[in-house]
């Protein structure tokens, strides 16, 4: 169990990148989803103790890591793939691997078993001994997936994991992320909405620095109940106060998925949510009425 309370963090030049959040994630995967700069990779690099918050607490299976112990003891059990991570590109997947395992403190006998065992599970055993800078980029995604499963950690962190990605290749990956889920805990934060509405049993949504919603997908997703239309038109957008989730080109007109209220001259036909209308129209709400 993880635990956040009263969670701040402000940086130099007086930037609140957190306010005051408090948030409980449980095992399996959980999704932190928010466009960017809503604060996601900050809150990541602090429950991976990379750095510290303002103030708040985080208590990671019962280790306060905003102390130096509690650091210790977590990183001990995570396993962390940031947005950037640093390859050596003359290195192949199997020495990158087999180095991170021993910088974990690995033996070296317990170091080939489960870099062996990490390829395998991210699909890179025939190529493991290709030069990392031959890679693809969701090649190379997958050894920073692998990377973090050295140790076999309790707590897996990815951030941002599926950008720059072809859609094989991010499917691929969401459903590495699953399998993991079933063994570990695994924060997923993403600005792609879809990358959690296959996989993840708990989400939060947060933007600038706050949580603006935190529970399972069918609640976010209830609450734009009876709220969500598709609306036919000559090419014009709709107007009022709506949020446009995705435009389709018809033969003889333009239909719009809409999330709010229409304008009664619309002759609008109502659907069921998706994720993605849930998410919209929690930013509708939220957003400031002139």
């Amino acid at each position: 169990m993880i635990e956040i309370t009263d969670l701040t963090k402000t940086y130099s030049g007086n930037v609140t990148a957190l306010r005051s959040i408090t948030l409980e994630i449980g095992s399996g995967m959980f999704g932190l989803v928010g466009p960017n700069g809503a604060g996601k990779t900050s809150l990541m690099r602090i429950l991976a103790g990379l750095i510290q918050p303002t103030s708040g607490q985080v208590r990671i299976f019962g280790h306060d890591v905003t102390r130096p112990a509690g650091q210790m003891a977590v990183k001990a059990q995570l396993g962390y793939l940031p947005q950037e991570l640093g390859l050596y590109p003359n290195l192949t997947a199997f020495e990158f691997l087999d180095y991170i395992a021993r910088l974990k403190g690995l033996t070296r006998q317990a170091s080939r078993q489960q870099v062996a065992e990490a390829l395998a599970q991210v699909h890179l055993t025939e190529v493991a001994q290709r030069r990392l800078k031959t890679y693809s980029g969701g090649m190379k995604r997958r050894v920073g997936i692998a990377q973090a499963l050295l140790g076999q950690p309790r707590l897996v962190i990815v951030d941002e994991p599926t950008v720059g990605l072809d859609p094989e290749e991010r499917v691929r990956l969401r459903n590495l992320l699953s399998d993991l889920a079933g063994r570990c805990t695994v924060i997923l934060s993403t600005h792609i909405i879809e990358d959690i509405s296959q996989s993840c049993r708990a989400l939060a949504v947060m933007s600038q620095g706050q949580v603006l919603f935190q529970g399972n997908p069918r609640d976010l997703m209830a609450q734009v109940q009876g709220q969500v239309w598709l609306i036919e038109t000559s090419g014009e957008r709709p107007e009022g106060d709506l949020a446009i989730v995705s435009t389709m080109q018809l033969p003889h007109a333009t239909q719009y998925r809409v999330v709010g209220t229409p304008p009664a001259h619309y002759p609008a036909q109502p659907i069921e949510p998706n994720l993605e209308d849930g998410y919209l129209g929690l930013f509708l709400k939220f957003r400031p009425h002139h």
